[in-house]
C-alpha cells in the first residue's frame, strides 16, 4: 500500500495529467484536492485525447474510484458537460464521487472575475476568468455556497436570494454589469443539483475508509508550486495551495498517511499569465519550444511562455513539497537543439543567489546564471528504456538530478501513455528511481 501526492514543481502545465494517469493504473483511489476549472489535464490514450478539468485523471481506469475533494471549487455546469463528454467517448463515471463540502462556482463569480481583471489594466494578474478566485474569496469570507447547499432546495433559496442581491450591488455599481435574476439562477442550479446528487458524499470519510483498508491512494493537484497562494510568486498566483501540504488539507487527511511526494517538471520551463519569469525566451528558441511542445493551455488555449529549465525554482519546489523524486516530462521537445541552457543560480544586483527569493520585487530583478550543455540532435520519442536514450540526453537528466538533489523516477517523451521511461510502479515499489541524486543510473533487478 502507498499513498502518493503528485504535484507540479514549476508554474503548472508540467504534464501532471499524464503522470497521474500512468500512476492511476495502480491506484485504487484518485483524489483531486484543490483548484477548479482553471486547471486542465490532457491525457492521450491509444491516440484518443481526453481533456479533463475537474474530474480526476483516474477516471480512465474503470475500477479506480475518483473523488473530487473538499478543497476544490466546482462549477457544476462545466462538471456536467465534462461528464457528458466522457460518456460520449465511452468512459464510465460510475466511480466518480463529489465532496459535499466543496464550494460551488456561481455565475456572479465568473462575472466578477472577468470584470475585476479588466479593471486592473496593466496590473492584471492573468486569471482564467473562470470565477475561481472569487469562489475561494467567498469561501474565506464564509458566504460561499457548498455542494451540500446545492442539494437542499430550501437552504439554497435562502442563501442565494440574499447573496445574489448583495452581488448585484457589486456588479451594477462597481462594474456597470446588469444584475442577475435570483430566480433564474436558483432554477438553473437546482437542475444541476439533481444531476449531481447521486455522486455527492462525505469525501473525507470515504478517503479515511480507503486508508483503513490499506488501499493505494493517489492525490492529484492542479497548477504548480510557484502558483501557490502562500508560497508562490505572489500576487501572480492561483487562489489555493497546489503544494503537497495543500493536498492533505484539500482532501481532508492527515500528513502521516502520505508515503511519497512526486514532483512533475518539464525538461524546460513554461508559465501562463503575468508575472516574472527569469529564464523566459522571446526569440526563435522560445517559439520552437512552444511549437514542439504544443504549449497552449488546456483550459484557456492561451499560449504559454517558454524558457530554459530553472533549477532555482526546482530546488525551491523540492524544499517546499518535501519531494522524494521527480517525473521529467517533454524531454523530446529538446531533441532538435544544438545546445541547452540550464539556470543554476540568479544574479541580483551583482550578487549570486542560489535560492529562490520570496521577495517579489527581488524576484522581478533576477537574472539567470546559465550553464550550457550539449544537445543530442536526434529523436527520443521512441525511447522506452534508459539505455535507449542518447548519451547527451542521459547526461542532461543526470545534471538535473544533481542540481535538484532528488532522484528522477519517470521520463516522459511524448503525450501518449507508452511514450514513457518508467522503471517501476512508484505506488507499489520501494523508493527507487532511474537516476539517483548524483545522477548515477540505478539498476533495478
Amino acid at each position: 500500500m502507498a499513498n502518493v501526492i503528485v504535484i507540479g514543481a514549476q508554474w503548472g502545465d508540467e504534464g501532471k495529467g499524464k503522470i497521474t494517469d500512468l500512476l492511476s493504473r495502480s491506484a485504487d483511489v484518485v483524489v483531486r484536492s484543490q483548484g477548479g476549472v482553471n486547471a486542465g489535464h490532457t491525457v492521450v490514450v491509444q491516440g484518443q485525447t481526453f481533456k479533463l478539468h475537474l474530474i480526476p485523471s483516474g477516471i480512465l481506469y474503470p475500477k479506480t474510484e475518483c473523488i473530487i475533494g473538499s478543497g476544490t471549487v466546482i462549477d457544476p455546469q462545466v462538471l456536467i458537460a465534462e461528464m457528458d463528454q466522457l460518456q460520449a467517448l465511452g468512459v464510465s463515471f460510475d466511480n466518480l464521487f463529489i465532496s459535499q463540502t466543496a464550494h460551488v462556482t456561481m455565475p456572479y463569480h465568473r462575472l466578477i472575475d472577468c470584470a475585476s481583471e479588466e479593471r486592473r489594466g496593466e496590473y492584471r494578474i492573468g486569471t482564467t476568468g473562470r470565477g475561481i478566485g472569487p469562489t475561494y474569496a467567498d469561501k474565506s469570507e464564509r458566504t460561499g455556497i457548498r455542494v451540500l447547499d446545492l442539494i437542499n432546495p430550501d437552504q439554497l433559496r435562502r442563501q442565494l436570494e440574499w447573496t445574489i442581491n448583495y452581488k448585484n450591488v457589486i456588479l451594477e455599481r462597481l462594474y456597470n454589469i446588469p444584475p442577475l435574476n435570483p430566480d433564474e439562477v436558483i432554477i438553473e442550479y437546482l437542475q444541476y443539483a439533481e444531476r449531481l446528487r447521486p455522486f455527492i458524499i462525505d469525501s473525507s470519510l470515504k478517503i479515511y475508509e480507503a486508508v483503513q483498508k490499506r488501499k493505494n491512494i493517489l492525490f492529484e493537484g492542479a497548477q504548480g508550486t510557484l502558483l501557490d497562494l502562500d508560497h508562490g510568486t505572489y500576487p501572480y498566483v492561483t487562489s489555493s495551495n497546489p503544494i503537497a501540504g495543500g493536498a492533505c488539507v484539500g482532501a481532508g487527511v492527515g500528513p502521516t498517511i502520505i508515503d511519497r511526494v512526486i514532483g512533475v517538471a518539464k525538461a524546460y520551463t513554461t508559465r501562463v499569465g503575468e508575472g516574472p519569469f527569469p529564464t523566459e525566451l522571446n526569440g526563435a528558441i522560445g517559439q520552437l519550444l512552444c511549437d514542439r511542445g504544443a504549449e497552449f493551455g488546456t483550459t484557456t488555449g492561451r499560449r504559454r511562455r517558454c524558457g530554459w529549465f530553472d533549477a532555482v525554482i526546482g530546488r525551491y519546489a523540492v524544499r517546499i513539497n518535501g519531494l522524494d523524486c521527480l517525473a521529467i516530462t517533454k524531454l523530446d521537445v529538446l531533441d532538435e537543439l544544438d545546445e541547452i541552457k540550464v539556470c543554476v543560480a540568479y544574479e541580483i544586483d551583482g550578487t549570486t543567489c542560489a535560492h529562490f527569493p520570496t521577495n517579489a520585487s527581488l524576484f522581478a530583478h533576477c537574472k539567470p546564471i546559465y550553464k550550457t550543455v550539449p544537445g543530442w540532435k536526434q529523436s527520443t520519442t521512441h525511447c522506452r528504456t534508459l539505455e535507449d536514450l542518447p548519451q547527451q540526453a542521459l547526461d542532461y537528466l543526470k545534471f538535473l538530478a544533481e542540481l535538484m538533489e532528488v532522484p528522477i523516477a519517470i521520463v516522459s517523451l511524448g503525450a501518449s501513455r507508452d511514450q514513457t521511461i518508467i522503471v517501476e510502479d512508484p505506488i507499489h515499489g520501494p523508493k527507487r528511481a532511474l537516476l539517483d541524486a548524483n545522477g548515477t543510473p540505478v539498476t533495478i533487478t
